[in-house]
């Protein structure tokens, strides 16, 4: 099976994991999946494919499907709710940092077998800080910016017909921001500035077809809420959500 072939197949697992863990738990799956997803992303960040014509990592498919998450608690939820994931999220990524990094300086067993697997975790944890905080101010500003833009696109445009506007505009743009702060602080001084521009280009363009691609899912989370198929939701949850998706019609 070719890279491509595996990669479409990576992107939809992640995409009904979204669903059925929302579908199973409602807004708790949501959050579940935030910090699973920065995890994977940060293991898979060291494993280089090529991709159509390009290298690329593997963590960008997990890493945007946390935008897919916020705007289905956006669209079915609320605001609120969106951001309490942002913040889980950013919670995640520091907390994770901190251990892992704590971890790492431990010093190995002396069996043989312990001291490989070490090395192959310190391999995917050992991250200059540079990178480290790069990485967190990018997070936390993005995803912040595509809360924001999905609640005022959702207030210009109402209805169904326009939901893959301000899932597209908002995941789309956030996901700019988040290249460009990445990419100029991780970077810049680092590498010629082409490299740095080839490195956002071909980054943004797996994150632009991924955000294309989660369109029909935002779609079918809206269509579980309405339909009130959404497991682990108290009353209150469910008057909430009937009531956010009702004044958007």
């Amino acid at each position: 099976m070719t890279n491509e072939l595996l990669w479409l197949s990576m992107l939809l697992v992640n995409f009904f994991a979204i669903l059925f863990a929302y579908k199973k738990f409602g807004k708790i799956g949501l959050y579940v999946w935030i910090p699973i997803s920065i995890l994977m992303a940060n293991i898979q960040v060291v494993l280089l494919v090529d991709l159509f014509g390009f290298g690329t990592t593997l963590g960008n498919i997990v890493y945007a499907s946390g935008f897919l998450v916020t705007d289905i608690l956006s669209e079915n939820h609320g605001e609120q709710d969106a951001k309490r994931a942002v913040s889980i999220g950013f919670f995640s990524i520091v907390s994770m940092t901190i251990i892992m990094q704590i971890s790492v300086l431990f010093r190995p067993s002396e069996i043989s077998e312990g001291v490989q697997n070490f090395q192959s975790v310190k391999t995917i944890f050992s991250f200059m800080p540079r990178l480290v905080v790069s990485g967190m101010v990018a997070y936390y500003i993005s995803q912040r910016h595509d809360v924001w833009a999905f609640a005022f696109w959702k207030r210009k445009f109402k209805g169904e017909k326009h939901l893959w506007i301000r899932n597209n505009l908002s995941t789309m743009s956030s996901q700019l921001i988040d290249n460009a702060i990445f990419s100029i602080l991780a970077f810049w001084g680092v590498f010629p500035t082409h490299v740095i521009l080839e490195i956002f280009w071909t980054t943004y363009v797996m994150k632009f077809v991924v955000a294309a691609i989660d369109t029909p899912f935002l779609y079918f989370a809206r269509y579980l809420a309405r339909k009130d198929m959404i497991g682990g939701l108290d009353i209150s949850d469910k008057k909430q959500n009937s009531t956010e998706v009702d004044s958007y019609a």
